[in-house]
């Protein structure tokens, strides 16, 4: 058995130090080396998690499984960036059937009626080389509000085993969901909500 268990363990070692050649060359966190064009996610590669305060005593943690995102970088310009995010709200996951079910109903996000929420970037703010203040406009049940985000930018490299350039972010921010018509119990979880944000996004086209 311990034999079987040190064959596991060295594998996992081999593994873990492949990953690594996974990228070629090694991401490139320099914005003005990253490679122009436009860019779609990866759903591979995404989480979109939420966080809301539970009676004081810890964080309820959600996420959306099914998110869709267009980018338009570049770096010369990173001003112009245009970006826009769809996220199907009937792919909310609370580890809960049952009440990921009475989330989604007409009481709460009622995606029935408003199936997606959208996300779309009015602009970017450089704070360096790796961290930006991206401002857009957050709609939800029908509601459009302004959002600021604080995006990490991890790099850019090409994958080789997609064969593909892809660019990695990280992203977090926050709002009040009462703004957003969902108001119930705010005496008791917290109105104000967290969202963090990691996907990469792969190249698809060139600029012109």
């Amino acid at each position: 058995m311990r034999e079987l268990n040190f064959i596991f363990v060295v594998l996992g070692v081999i593994f873990l130090s492949g990953c690594a050649s996974l990228i070629a060359p090694p991401p490139t966190i320099a914005p003005q080396k990253v490679k122009a064009g436009q860019y779609q996610l990866d759903p591979d590669h995404t989480a979109l998690i939420f966080k809301v305060n539970h009676l004081g005593l810890s964080r309820f943690v959600g996420r959306f499984e099914q998110v869709q995102a267009s980018l338009n970088f570049d770096a010369a310009n990173p001003e112009a960036t245009r970006l826009e995010a769809l996220i199907d709200i009937s792919s909310l996951d609370v580890a809960n059937d049952d009440f990921a079910k009475t989330l989604t109903g007409r009481g709460w996000f009622d995606a029935n009626t408003y199936p997606q929420a959208r996300f779309v970037a009015t602009g970017l703010t450089p704070k360096d080389e790796r961290h930006y203040v991206l401002h857009g406009n957050f709609t939800l049940k029908g509601i459009t509000k302004p959002l600021d985000l604080e995006v990490i930018f991890n790099g850019g490299s090409t994958v080789l085993i997609t064969g593909k350039y892809s660019l990695g972010f990280e992203a977090h921010g926050e709002f009040l969901r009462s703004e957003f018509g969902l108001d119930r119990f705010t005496n008791f979880v917290g109105d104000k909500v967290q969202i963090e944000f990691y996907g990469e996004f792969q190249r698809t086209k060139v600029n012109p």
